[in-house]
């Protein structure tokens, strides 16, 4: 990714007051701090079953937002999983959760952002949603809407502004 393909964040609030700022603040865990894309939506509570499921549908152009309820005590992807999503052609994740073996994620060429790490692993008992509305950190995301990532923020817009 170029400096021209990043696109940033302020940048589209300043041009579109309808643009949501999400107000929690996410961690870094691989290459790309800058990302975009149309979303995709899981919604969870310490459990990952099926979010594989979804990034093996590809994720070329495509951002999935995992909502695991802000739990810390459980990691909702570790490096197996986040390897896969890079693999899969996604843009990025992006977790209001948790995330563990993070020193795995680190050569990955995409964005993981995640609220922070911790060992524990998930549960598997399939209580997992995909393609949802979300509501976290005062935004609420729906299947199809663009997400924007950068060092500033996260952003939730209803079109594309790139």
């Amino acid at each position: 990714m170029t400096d021209q393909d990043i696109v940033r964040c302020a940048d589209i609030c300043d041009d579109d007051p309808s643009a949501q700022v999400c107000e929690l603040m996410f961690y870094d865990f691989a290459k790309r701090s800058c990302f975009h894309g149309e979303a995709v939506t899981f919604s969870t509570y310490e459990d990952n079953k099926g979010i594989l499921d979804v990034i093996r549908r590809g994720g070329k152009g495509k951002v999935l937002v995992i909502d695991g309820r802000g739990s810390m005590r459980r990691a909702l992807c570790g490096g197996n999983i986040a390897t896969e999503a890079c693999e899969q052609g996604w843009e990025g994740m992006i977790f209001n959760a948790a995330v563990r073996d993070i020193h795995e994620f680190a050569e990955l060429d995409f964005g993981v952002k995640a609220l922070k790490s911790t060992a524990m692993r998930p549960r598997t008992d399939g209580i997992g949603l995909a393609d949802v509305e979300l509501r976290f950190g005062g935004v609420v995301i729906n299947p199809g809407d663009y997400v924007y990532a950068d060092l500033d923020a996260v952003i939730v817009c209803k079109e594309p502004k790139h």
